[in-house]
This record gives structure tokens, C-alpha cells and sequence, in this order.
């Protein structure tokens, strides 16, 4: 199901909590919604659509991949300045990121995956691992 998308910051300031597999309907609801917008936005954590949990949907390498209680592993030590912009907040913002990242995760099947990632894409996973935090852009 697609969700209204969240611009309540009050709300975004939350920090989440893990999700389990009782969160299954959020899972399919927030790859529903990245694909309803994926004309203008290239990744969603889960406060965006109303849920505490830490739940992302991101567009990597052009198809939609869940990540359910992602954790950054490694980093590089590179930095970029760059700018961002996000889904729930108006204009953009400068930010800095690390070139390259590991991530772990589950999948929507709570299988346990890993995936290297550099430049946008890693970009991506880094703004909305952010959310989880509570961090704004």
C-alpha cells in the first residue's frame, strides 16, 4: 500500500527502533511507496512513511532493494561535500558523505545479505540511515 509521505519533523526527530518480522506489512508498504515515487526520490526510511523502524527501500542499481535493520560496517575515510535533498523536507541542504560504505542487512525475506557501495548509491544509504537517527539533512 502506498503511504502519504511524512514532513511532520516533530515526528522525523525520533529515533527508530529494529524491526521484526512483524513489520512485514511496513516492508511491502515502503517498497510500495518508493515505487509510486521514484519519478522524484531515490530512497525512503520508514519514519518517512510513519513507522518508527529501522526499514529503508532505496534504488540501487535501478531496482528497488529493502533493507530491514541495516548497519554500516565499514567506511572508507574518503569524504565528499555534496547536496541533498529529501522527500519530506523542502529544498536542499549541503551534507558530506564517505565515498564508500559495507552495509548488512535482512532483506524483505529477513535474509541476511551485505553489500559494498560507493559514491550515489552509498550516498543514499547514508541519508536514510540518517532518519534512523533522527538526523535532518
Amino acid at each position: 500500500m502506498v503511504r502519504d509521505i511524512v514532513k511532520d519533523t516533530s515526528f522525523l526527530i525520533i529515533r527508530s527502533t529494529p524491526a521484526t518480522r512483524e513489520d512485514m506489512q511496513l516492508i511491502r508498504d515502503i517498497a510500495d511507496t518508493l515505487e509510486a515515487n521514484k519519478e522524484h526520490c531515490v530512497g525512503l526510511a520508514a519514519n518517512m512513511i510513519g513507522e518508527s523502524k529501522t526499514v529503508l527501500a532505496a534504488i540501487l542499481g535501478g531496482k528497488t532493494v529493502v533493507m530491514v535493520n541495516p548497519v554500516i560496517t565499514d567506511r572508507s575515510a574518503k569524504t565528499y561535500d555534496t547536496e541533498e535533498s529529501c522527500l519530506s523536507l523542502k529544498g536542499s541542504r549541503p551534507v558530506q558523505r564517505r565515498a564508500m560504505i559495507t552495509v548488512e542487512y535482512r532483506d524483505r525475506n529477513f535474509k541476511h545479505k551485505k553489500l559494498h557501495l560507493r559514491d550515489f548509491e552509498a550516498q543514499i544509504i547514508q541519508h536514510e540511515m540518517d532518519h534512523f537517527e533522527g538526523i535532518l539533512i
